[in-house]
């Protein structure tokens, strides 16, 4: 199904990519609820319940934003769109917003708990909410893919870790959308693309804690027993595709599932738009992963 959508759009006329502005620009209608999880203004998740009727609890998408980690790149207004989308197929949507680099308590470890903290808080009203936890997918854009990666990985963290935890929610599948996926080789990238250096992500190293990119990066978690599907527009220069690739291939040779996909006349906020020639990937590996009827 995937495939025959790439080459649909293959043969598409060629679009120009949606603009930093566009994307700035874009707003979803807003949550059904919100579930505030710690002090922060930031601290805080949308839900967006599932309509028509169903029979017992309803699958669920978590997203994470982008935004170069920065609070002055939006993400969680701009993500309600897809949030609302997938609503509309019936899948409950957690829509999680975090501290970012630019606010206080954000960067390493602040951003890392409140996602983990974001997830928990999903854990804790699962009942009340009607949702199935053995039925979950984790979309994240840009920066967000690299926290939804982490947050997925969270079993290989090392004991000695400020992040490590005993139990977390097993989420099976990842969707990669324009992510930045190693934090220790696209250093580079990250700098270029976003401004920052990735150490703000990392946290220094010290003695107990000498490799800071063992508990943070998620190419240096592998194998996380997890199914990762990258969707990169081919016109993304935020996030070149060759990223993806490369740890598709890593994964691949450390015994996980993975895939990169490559979808033409598209560009970096194009992977977020629900009316782009992503969309219809995006929503069909979705929906796949979670079991649900093309």
């Amino acid at each position: 199904m995937i495939g025959l959508l790439l080459m649909a759009f293959a043969c598409a006329a060629s679009a120009k990519p949606v603009s930093l502005q566009t994307y700035l620009a874009t707003e979803g209608p807003p949550a059904d609820a919100i579930y505030p999880y710690g002090p922060a203004p930031s601290q805080r998740a949308e839900y967006f319940a599932p309509s028509g009727e169903r029979q017992g609890p309803a699958p669920v998408v978590i997203l994470v934003h982008g935004g170069c980690w920065q609070s002055r790149y939006g993400g969680l207004a701009q993500f309600r769109s897809l949030a609302a989308a997938f609503a509309r197929q019936g899948i409950a949507a957690w829509n999680i917003e975090y501290r970012r680099v630019d606010e206080e308590g954000g960067g390493f470890p602040g951003t890392y708990n409140d996602i983990a903290s974001a997830i928990d808080e999903l854990s804790r009203n699962a009942g009340t909410l009607k949702i199935d936890l053995t039925r979950v997918v984790a979309v994240g854009h840009s920066a967000g893919a690299q926290l939804a990666l982490w947050a997925a990985s969270r079993g290989r963290i090392p004991e000695n870790s400020p992040l490590w935890v005993s139990h977390s929610l097993r989420i099976p599948t990842v969707v990669s959308l324009g992510g930045l996926p190693d934090l220790r080789n696209d250093a580079d990238v990250i700098r270029k693309s976003c401004g920052i250096d990735a150490d703000l992500l990392t946290g220094a190293p010290g003695d107990s804690r000498p490799d800071v990119f063992a508990d943070t990066s998620p190419i240096d978690l592998l194998p996380a027993g997890i199914r990762t599907v990258s969707i990169n527009g081919d016109d993304d220069t935020i996030a070149p595709p060759r990223l993806a690739r490369r740890y598709a291939d890593a994964a691949g040779r450390a015994g996980d599932s993975a895939i990169a996909l490559t979808v033409p006349d598209a560009g970096h906020f194009d992977e977020v738009m629900t009316d782009s020639p992503v969309w219809p990937v995006l929503l069909s590996t979705v929906r796949k992963a979670l079991g649900e009827a093309q």
